[in-house]
């Protein structure tokens, strides 16, 4: 349905990206830990169990690095959220107060990276600010959460680019020329297009993700966690529907779905008749679902197997690495 884009994405964005020739591991043969990966989550339950932690699944422990059944194991997918939260969190925090995450909220496992880009938006209504000061500090709420859950076992922010990725993305979907960038930080309509290519990915994120947690705990938590970014999805496309941002949401829509593979994951704030489709969801009404693999895709603009690029230069922190082959 969007071949023609995936073309067109390829030869205008996949440059910008870091593809990795060794590793085309899919996600399934990519999320099971070994190695180095056991031995490190080896400290997990006591780093869990730590009161200095203040998490509040404390004391639980996420148990060895495979489930039961040989898949992902919960530390892999709570990581796997916790790179997308720092992600949701670092842009957010910029566009409200011009600064990121502080330093004690960023280490851990992995290469911890910087964060290109982001600066405080200047909004011009004062819901518009109100709404994304209540966002950054939900995101930020999150990642000290799965970091508190993850105890010793967490991961550090990746290398993350608010820049280049969003210009990329911009003009491999139509939103702007191919000599021009885009910047979501220079009003509050292109803020608001930057959230939405984000909020609207975590939600399917967190759907996907749900049947891999084998903690029911955790997968309470979990659903929490895709509730409020379901809130957040929400406004940010009622938002933007009210701002007449229509068609250019659609063309971000069409290019997250030329992406992911050949389902049809994705809608605009507008169905074909032009009405508002503020919820997207299939014909049960049940949101859609994207594996993290898929998720990969997005993030790192490139509908091939690869381990990095986009949003993560450098590949996100983890086990769940690596995108789906879609291309």
């Amino acid at each position: 349905m969007f071949h023609g884009f995936s073309k067109k994405f390829l030869n205008d964005s996949i440059e910008r990206s870091t593809d990795n020739a060794m590793d085309r591991r899919r996600f399934l043969r990519a999320a099971g830990l070994t190695g180095a990966g056991v031995a490190g989550l080896g400290v997990l339950g006591s780093g869990i169990a730590s009161a200095s932690e203040g998490g509040l699944l404390g004391g639980l422990g996420l148990g060895g690095s495979d489930s039961e059944d040989g898949g992902v194991s919960d530390a892999a997918v709570l990581n796997f959220a916790l790179n997308l939260e720092y992600l949701e969190a670092e842009f957010y925090l910029r566009a409200v107060t011009g600064n990121g995450l502080k330093d004690s909220q960023i280490d851990g496992k992995g290469e911890l990276g910087g964060v290109t880009g982001g600066y405080k938006v200047s909004f011009e209504t004062k819901l518009g600010r109100q709404y994304a000061e209540e966002i950054a500090q939900d995101e930020r709420a999150h990642v000290d959460f799965l970091r508190a859950a993850l105890g010793d076992a967490k991961v550090a922010r990746p290398e993350i680019d608010l820049q280049e990725a969003f210009t990329a993305a911009a003009q491999a979907a139509g939103v702007v020329g191919r000599n021009e960038t885009f910047d979501p930080f220079k009003d509050e309509t292109s803020f608001l297009l930057g959230a939405f290519i984000f909020e609207d990915v975590g939600v399917t994120a967190y759907k996907g993700a749900a049947p891999l947690v084998s903690n029911k705990t955790f997968l309470e938590a979990a659903a929490g966690i895709l509730a409020v970014e379901a809130y957040h999805a929400g406004l940010v496309r009622t938002l933007l529907l009210q701002g007449g941002a229509a068609e250019t949401v659609g063309k971000i829509s069409d290019a997250r779905d030329s992406l992911d593979g050949p389902a049809d994951l994705d809608q605009g704030i507008v169905d074909r008749s032009g009405n508002a489709n503020i919820v997207p969801a299939d014909e049960n009404s049940i949101a859609f679902s994207r594996t993290p693999g898929q998720v990969l895709n997005i993030v790192y603009l490139d509908p091939r197997a690869v381990t990095r690029g986009g949003f993560f230069p450098e590949g996100v922190n983890g086990d769940v690495d690596t995108s789906d082959a879609n291309g």
